[in-house]
C-alpha cells in the first residue's frame, strides 16, 4: 500500500494538542451543532474545533478560534467516503468531477482506473493522478488488475505483476483493483496469481468481483486474499460474500442499481461490514440526484438510522483502505466534515476540507484550473466500408435461431438467447422494427489491426434506422456500435476516429448526436455543465430512434465486458462467458 507520505511537524502536533486543551485558540470552530459520532453511531451535541486541518476537540467545552462559524440547529458528521468509482464513466477530469460532487459531502473517492489503464497503461494512471492533485477531494487510486481483463483480448496495454508492483509504489495508490478474471483466479491462473502475490507482499488490499460466484468457487475466490466485491445483485449472493469477511460494496451507479434490492439485508443487525459506491456513474446523474448523500436519503427513508448509514458511508470503507486519518469526527482525525441541515434529507449547508470551507450551500469554492492536456487520438481504424457490417457469419442456412445477446435492464448482466431473425436476399440480416433485435459490432480501434466482430443485441428498441457507436466498451474499450443498417454504422465509425472517440448516433446518414471524448476516448476536456448536455442530446437522439433504455450508452458499453455473464460482443465475436468459448 502506498499512501502519500506526508511529514508530520512536532511542532504542529504540540499545537493540536494545546488547541484542543483551550490553552491556544484554532483555525475554525463550528459552534452549537449536534456531532454523528461512528464509534457509538450516536448524535451529541458538541463544538468542534479545528487545526492545522484536523480536529482538535469535539465536546461540550470552550475554545476560541481566529473563524467561528454558529451551526447551531444542524448536524456535523465526517465527510463521504465512495468505496469504488471509475472516474472515466462519469466522463471528467477529476477537477470537474470535484466540482460536482465535493457539494454534497464526499471528500474521498476510491478511484479503479482500469479503464484509462486498458487504453494508455501505466501513462494513464499517471496521468489520472496527475490530475487529481490539489483538489478539495482526495482522490485515492487502485492498480488495475485485468488489462486486458482477459488474456486473449485486443486492448491497448498490458500491465503484468511487475507493472502491478510499479503501480503500487506511486503515492495515493492502495491496492489491487477489482480481480474480474474470477475464471483465472479459480483456474489459478500464473498471471493472475502473481499479480495478487505480488499485492499481498506489500500488504496492500485486494478488491474482488465476483458475480454470481457462490459456493466453493466463492471460497476459493475469497482464499485467495480478495476481501470486497461489489457485484452483488441478489441477497443470498450479498449475504454469503459478507459471511465470509467481504466488505459488501453496495452499488448504485448509472447502469447497475442494486440497493433497492440489498437495502433489506442492510437493515438486518450482524450481517458484517458493508459500505456504498457508485462504480459507474455517468454525470448528468451526479448533477440531478447528487451523490452518496442521495443513497443515504434512502437508506433512511427505509428504516435505517441515520447514524449508522453514515458510519457505514466513512469509518467502514476509510478502515477497510487503510485510511486512518479519516472517517470520524473526532480529535486527530482530518478535518473533512460536512454540516447538514438534518438527518433525513441530508441538505448540505457546509463542506470543510483540510479545515477550510470549501463548499457553501451547494456552490463549489474550490479552485478550477484550466485543463492542460493536450491528447493524442487513441481511435486506429483500418480502412472501412460498408460491408464490414454486414452479418451473415452464424446465422443458420434458411432462417432458424441464432445468439443474441440479451440486455437486462438496470443490470450490467446479460442473456445468451436464441431469436429467429429476417434475413436479405443476399443472405445477410436485414432489420425488422417490429423484431427488437439490431447488429453489434466491435472494432479493434488500438492498433488498426482490422479485427471486427460481429453478432446480435435484443434490448435497444430501435423502430427506425439508425446506430449508436462509442469509445466506451468495458474494459478493452474497442469501438462497440449498435445498429439497423451498415450505412449508419460506418458513419458511427468515422465520427468517433475523427473525434478520438466518444458517444455517436447516427439516423439516416447523417449525425443526429455526439459527445467528444478525446482522452483515451474515455474522458471529456468540457466542464461538467457541457457534458451533461451533451449526454441528454445523444440520449434524445437515441430516443428518437426508439430506444426506451435509461441508459443507452451505458448499457451498449457494457455489452463487450467478457468477464460478466453470459454473453457479450468482443472485436473476435461473439463470447459465451458461462462455458469459456466463442459461439
Amino acid at each position: 500500500m502506498s499512501l502519500p507520505v506526508t511529514p508530520v511537524d512536532p511542532a504542529v502536533l504540540r499545537r493540536r494538542i494545546r488547541v484542543a486543551r483551550g490553552l491556544e485558540p484554532g483555525d475554525l470552530l463550528l459552534k452549537g451543532a449536534q456531532v454523528v459520532n461512528v464509534f457509538t453511531q450516536q448524535l451529541h451535541e458538541a463544538d468542534v474545533v479545528i487545526a492545522d486541518g484536523f480536529v482538535a476537540g469535539v465536546g461540550p467545552y470552550r475554545w476560541e478560534a481566529a473563524m467561528e462559524i454558529s451551526v447551531a440547529g444542524s448536524v456535523i458528521f465526517p465527510s463521504l467516503i465512495d468505496a469504488h468509482i471509475h472516474l472515466e464513466s462519469t466522463l471528467l477530469l477529476p477537477g470537474e468531477l470535484a466540482r460536482l460532487i465535493v457539494p454534497h459531502g464526499t471528500g474521498t473517492v476510491i478511484a479503479d482506473p482500469h479503464e484509462i489503464a486498458n487504453v494508455m497503461g501505466i501513462r494513464g494512471v499517471e496521468l489520472l493522478v496527475a490530475q487529481s492533485q490539489g483538489l478539495p477531494l482526495d482522490m485515492y487510486f487502485m492498480a488495475p488488475s485485468c488489462v486486458p481483463a482477459v488474456n486473449w483480448e485486443h486492448a491497448g496495454a498490458n500491465l503484468d505483476a511487475a507493472a502491478i508492483d510499479e503501480l503500487l509504489q506511486i503515492p495515493g495508490v492502495l491496492g489491487l483493483g477489482e480481480m474480474m478474471n474470477f475464471p483465472g483466479v479459480l483456474e489459478g491462473d500464473d498471471d493472475v496469481v502473481e499479480k495478487i502475490a505480488t499485492t499481498a507482499a506489500r500488504r496492500a488490499v485486494i478488491d474482488g468481483h465476483a458475480p454470481g460466484v457462490t459456493g466453493r468457487d466463492l471460497l476459493a475466490y475469497a482464499a485467495a486474499g480478495i476481501r470486497s466485491d461489489h457485484e452483488s445483485t441478489e441477497i443470498a449472493e450479498a449475504r454469503a460474500k459478507a459471511a465470509l469477511g467481504m466488505l459488501l460494496q453496495v452499488r448504485e451507479g448509472s447502469i447497475a442499481r442494486n440497493l433497492d434490492t440489498l437495502t433489506p439485508l442492510l437493515l438486518e443487525e450482524g450481517i458484517g461490514d458493508w459500505c456504498l459506491c457508485t462504480d459507474d456513474i455517468h454525470p448528468d446523474d451526479l448533477a440531478a440526484n447528487g451523490h452518496l448523500d442521495a443513497l443515504l436519503r434512502r437508506l433512511v427513508a427505509a428504516g435505517m438510522p441515520p447514524e449508522r448509514a453514515i458510519r457505514h458511508t466513512t469509518l467502514v470503507p476509510a478502515r477497510h483502505y487503510g485510511l486512518a486519518d479519516r472517517g470520524a469526527v473526532a480529535p486527530g482525525y482530518k478535518a473533512d466534515l460536512v454540516v447538514a441541515d438534518d438527518l433525513t434529507e441530508f441538505g448540505v449547508s457546509l463542506v470543510i476540507k483540510n479545515g477550510r470551507v470549501v463548499a457553501r450551500g451547494g456552490r463549489y469554492l474550490g479552485e478550477t484550473a484550466p485543463c492542460e492536456i493536450r491528447p493524442d487520438n487513441t481511435v486506429h481504424l483500418p480502412a472501412l466500408d460498408e460491408s464490414a457490417f454486414g452479418l451473415s457469419a452464424g446465422l443458420p442456412d434458411g432462417g432458424g435461431a441464432s445468439p443474441v445477446i440479451g440486455i437486462v435492464e438496470d443490470q450490467i448482466i446479460t442473456r445468451h438467447l436464441s431469436r429467429s431473425v429476417k434475413r436479405s436476399d443476399d443472405g445477410l440480416w436485414a432489420f425488422d422494427p417490429d423484431v427488437d433485435v439490431v447488429v453489434i459490432a466491435s472494432i479493434e480501434r488500438h492498433r488498426a489491426s482490422g479485427s471486427i466482430g460481429l453478432g446480435l443485441v435484443e434490448g435497444f428498441g430501435f423502430r427506425r434506422h439508425g446506430a449508436l457507436g462509442s469509445s466506451v466498451a468495458h474494459d478493452s474499450h474497442n469501438l462497440i456500435i449498435a445498429g439497423t443498417n451498415p450505412t449508419d454504422m460506418l458513419l458511427c465509425a468515422r465520427a468517433l476516429a475523427e473525434t478520438g472517440g466518444g458517444f455517436v448516433v447516427a439516423a439516416g446518414g447523417a449525425i443526429a448526436g455526439r459527445l467528444p471524448l478525446p482522452v483515451a476516448g474515455l474522458l471529456s476536456m468540457s466542464d461538467a455543465e457541457t457534458v451533461c448536455r451533451q449526454l441528454i442530446e445523444v440520449r434524445q437522439a437515441a430516443r428518437a430512434l426508439g430506444s426506451q433504455l435509461p441508459c443507452p450508452f451505458g448499457t451498449l458499453s457494457f455489452l463487450a465486458l467478457s468477464v460478466i455473464p453470459e454473453l457479450r460482443i468482443t472485436d473476435q465475436g461473439l463470447y459465451d462467458v458461462v462455458n469459456q468459448r466463442f459461439v
